[in-house]
């Protein structure tokens, strides 16, 4: 490495920690990059006077639109999910290429808006509340198309913008009832990458800013920014996009890569920020833990133009220590189901097990009975005790390692013949790879162990005093370029099978 790098990048590393020591006390081992781990792709953020807010894409998974709360853009905590009501959101039959897209969180004249996509159903809606926390309206359907809607209010009236033709259209609304209220104006084509998407609209000296993203959500990703006098344009592109990629020489060894879909927010110093997504690498060009939320500073010059992390590329700031799964009761909002769960199949014990009545296969991808949380960090540990009652043939419960209905690694306990087996099971597409060890009863404790480049799965049949391996496989099976998906890996508990058959599952919680 030359001097000069090396000086660039301590450079940069300085800058970074004296810039977010303005807005909070920094631990010793630096910001994390990721702020937010884990399928938590296309951010928007928003400030109501020392709050911070952030809402994140969920595509196929209830309840969704995941809303997170902070005071220091740093440390960030899960408050509730958006979309928490049937009536909200439907997914009936939503793919990982389906469901809600890209949602845009604002906050003005006292009330909280999210407006977002629901892919494969009516397309762009709003919805609004006086408290975060809910509870949040039902959907006002709105007539422009495209995705990754947004909105920017100005002298009482309410702007949308979206991107439908491949391009960004603008238009004014009634957020109140989703009402078109002019006729949709074309703003921008973007620089000549392939999808512009993902638009945002700032005013700052006298400029409007429209913030977009271009080439895709994979490595040619970028951030990309144009700026108008007049809300309507046009549009003058900056002389120095993308303003922010790591698509190029020097981002391209880094660890992170797909950096875009950002959203700017000012604190209460003056001083700005961009939240925006990206994907940590594991085993080569593999990601598995899905698109994940990033923030880095912005100098912004009065009546110039944003230079976004002083111009570097983004990287991992350190590695995150080891995630324990479960470890938050199942009324925590971290909790999601893959579509719109069947309530009957699940139900809360006493003693504070969670039973689940057995559904349809994950890979029929038909309302399965199914319960998990994102993924947030390279190495996990998850354990459970599972026990399979009332069971027939082709029964079986456990735990599921799922980034798509086709492309999943699951550890359970089953019937087979007249005894029970645990049962590890991958599944890539068309391939199945079964391993399987015979086991006393109906009972065990399951665990799943990561370090990133491999998952092994183990079981005890005496609570976990000993442990046996059944096998292990590399996380690339279940990554989007090998698996497919636009999501990132939910670790969870499911059964399956018999509709009278059930199992009872309690986490295992150790210090």
């Amino acid at each position: 490495m030359s001097s000069l790098t090396t000086f660039r990048s301590s450079f940069t590393a300085l800058f970074l920690v004296l810039c977010f020591s303005t807005i909070a006390a920094q631990s010793a081992d630096g910001i994390p990059s990721p702020v937010i781990a884990g399928f938590h792709p296309d951010p928007s953020i928003c400030r109501v006077g020392d709050d911070y807010y952030l809402v994140n894409s969920s595509f196929q998974y209830f309840p969704g639109v995941p809303l997170y709360h902070s005071k220091d853009l740093v440390h960030w905590e899960q408050i509730a999910n958006i979309l928490s009501r049937p009536s909200q959101l439907s997914l009936d039959g939503a793919t990982s290429w389906t469901g809600i897209y890209a949602p845009t969180l604002r906050h003005h004249d006292g009330t909280f808006y999210m407006i977002t996509t629901l892919v494969g159903g009516k397309g762009n809606f709003i919805v609004s509340a006086s408290n975060p926390y809910g509870p949040w309206s039902e959907p006002c359907w709105l007539q422009q198309g495209g995705i990754d809607p947004s909105l920017y209010w100005e002298d009482g009236k309410c702007y949308m913008v979206s991107n439908p033709d491949d391009a960004i259209w603008l238009c004014t609304i009634d957020p109140a009832t989703g009402r078109q209220l002019t006729d949709s104006r074309l703003l921008w084509r973007g620089t000549g990458g392939r999808y512009p998407e993902g638009p945002h609209l700032y005013k700052k000296d006298g400029y409007y800013y429209l913030l977009i993203s271009e080439g895709g959500t994979e490595l040619a990703h970028s951030l990309t920014i144009a700026r108008s006098r007049s809300i309507e344009g046009p549009y003058e592109p900056c002389p120095h996009n993308p303003i922010l990629t790591n698509c190029c020489q020097q981002g391209q060894t880094k660890s992170v890569q797909g950096t875009g879909h950002g959203d700017f927010v000012q604190a209460a110093d003056g001083s700005w920020w961009l939240t925006f997504l990206a994907y940590r690498q594991f085993g080569g060009m593999y990601h598995h833990l899905g698109r994940e939320t990033f923030l880095v500073p912005v100098e912004w010059p009065e009546g110039g133009w944003p230079v976004v992390n002083g111009g570097a590329s983004v990287d991992t700031a350190h590695v995150a220590p080891l995630q324990r799964l479960f470890t938050q009761p199942f009324t925590h909002p971290a909790w999601v189901h893959i579509q719109n769960p069947i309530p009957a199949k699940y139900e809360f014990l006493d003693n504070g097990a969670l039973r689940l009545h057995a559904g349809r296969p994950l890979m029929e991808n038909r309302q399965p009975t199914f319960i998990g949380c994102r993924q947030e960090a390279a190495n996990i540990v998850a354990e459970v005790d599972v026990t399979l009652t009332q069971s027939t043939a082709r029964d079986e419960a456990g735990l599921s390692v799922y980034q798509i209905n086709d492309g999943y690694q699951n550890l359970c306990v089953s019937r087979f013949g007249k005894g029970y087996s645990v049962k590890l099971e991958a599944r890539l597409k068309t391939m199945v790879d079964t391993q399987m060890r015979m086991i006393r009863s109906d009972h065990a404790r399951l665990r799943i162990r990561s370090d990133g480049d491999v998952y092994t799965y183990q079981f005890s049949e005496d609570e976990g005093k000993t442990w046996q391996t059944v096998g292990s496989h590399s996380c690339t099976l279940v990554s989007t370029e090998v698996a497919g998906g636009f999501t990132g890996v939910v670790i969870g508990l499911y059964a399956v099978g018999n509709p009278d058959s059930y199992a009872d599952f309690r986490p295992v919680i150790e210090p």
